[in-house]
């Protein structure tokens, strides 16, 4: 998939952190994290939340109910604590929530800044993986963005 400049940039810093993510890289997690918390937050949001919704939905196939959600959080927030101390389960609680439809932005006083959005989706999505490939998520959620996008235009 031939992707526009903006997309190419979401692509290229979202795979970056979520490499480093999922090498418990702390020195090369940070640059990556800010490098897609500068780019364009509506975006990267979108993008990430896709593939975050994608993998809880192919992970519980039956439906997604509040145990699992608090398991997916419980995982993530355990995992990423053994080498990054400064994880807030909060933040990705409003992640996990948002990507699947149920966070209101506008309803919270105090939304998590870009670049914890950046940081927390990385290790969230980085938790979500496992052994599977993020490229194919990647692709998977622009596709999908395309497709709303072009249905809405």
């Amino acid at each position: 998939m031939s992707l526009p400049p903006a997309a190419r940039a979401i692509a290229v810093a979202a795979s970056d952190a979520v490499g480093a993510a999922r090498a418990r890289d702390a020195a090369a997690f940070d640059p990556a994290a800010e490098a897609l918390a500068a780019l364009d937050q509506e975006r990267v949001g979108r993008v990430l939340g896709a593939v975050v919704r994608m993998l809880v939905e192919e992970s519980h196939a039956d439906g997604v109910d509040s145990d699992d959600v608090r398991a997916v959080l419980a995982r993530c927030v355990r995992e990423a604590m053994t080498w990054q101390a400064d994880v807030d389960p909060q933040v990705v609680l409003v992640l996990l929530a948002g990507a699947l439809g149920v966070y209101d932005p506008e309803g919270d006083d105090a939304p998590p800044k870009a670049l914890a959005q950046a940081r927390h989706g990385a290790l969230l999505i980085a938790s979500l993986l496992g052994a599977r490939p993020f490229a194919e998520y990647l692709s998977l959620a622009f596709g999908e963005i395309a497709r709303a996008e072009h249905q809405d235009g």
